[in-house]
C-alpha cells in the first residue's frame, strides 16, 4: 500500500506561484508513474500532469502547458508540480497519484489507472 501526503496549498492572487510536493509515506517511489489531478467544486477530477519513472517524460493538460511543471527527485522520494501564472480557473482541490510503472515509460492519463491518492491540497486563487 502506498500513501501520499500533498502539501504547498494555499490562497493565492491571480498570477502568484505555488509549488505543491507530493511524498509517499515510508517508501520510495523510483518504479511509479506519478501524477497530478484536480477536482474544482462541482466537476469532476481531471488529469493535470504526470510524470514517468526516471523523469523520462512528462505530459500536461493543454489548459496548464507553459505554466505547471512537473518534476521529481527519486532521491529525497518527492514529486513537485511548480504552478505559476495562476488564473481563478486553477482554483481546485490538487491529488497526487501514482501507479506501478512495471518497468515501462508510459504515462496514464485516467484517474482510475491511478491506484494510490492522496488525500488532496486546497489551490485557491482569488483577488
Amino acid at each position: 500500500q502506498v500513501q501520499l501526503v500533498e502539501s504547498g496549498g494555499g490562497l493565492v492572487q491571480p498570477g502568484d506561484s505555488l509549488r505543491l510536493s507530493c511524498a509517499p509515506s515510508g517508501r520510495t517511489f523510483s518504479g511509479y508513474v506519478m501524477g497530478w489531478f484536480r477536482q474544482a467544486p462541482g466537476k469532476e477530477r481531471e488529469f493535470v500532469a504526470a510524470i514517468s519513472r526516471g523523469g523520462i517524460s512528462t505530459e500536461y493538460v493543454d489548459a496548464v502547458k507553459g505554466r505547471f511543471t512537473i518534476s521529481r527527485e527519486d532521491a529525497k522520494s518527492t514529486m513537485y508540480l511548480q504552478v505559476n501564472s495562476l488564473k481563478p480557473e486553477d482554483t481546485a482541490v490538487y491529488y497526487c497519484a501514482a501507479r506501478n510503472s512495471q518497468g515501462s515509460d508510459s504515462i496514464w492519463y485516467r484517474h482510475y489507472d491511478y491506484p494510490y491518492w492522496g488525500q488532496g491540497t486546497h489551490v485557491t486563487v482569488s483577488s
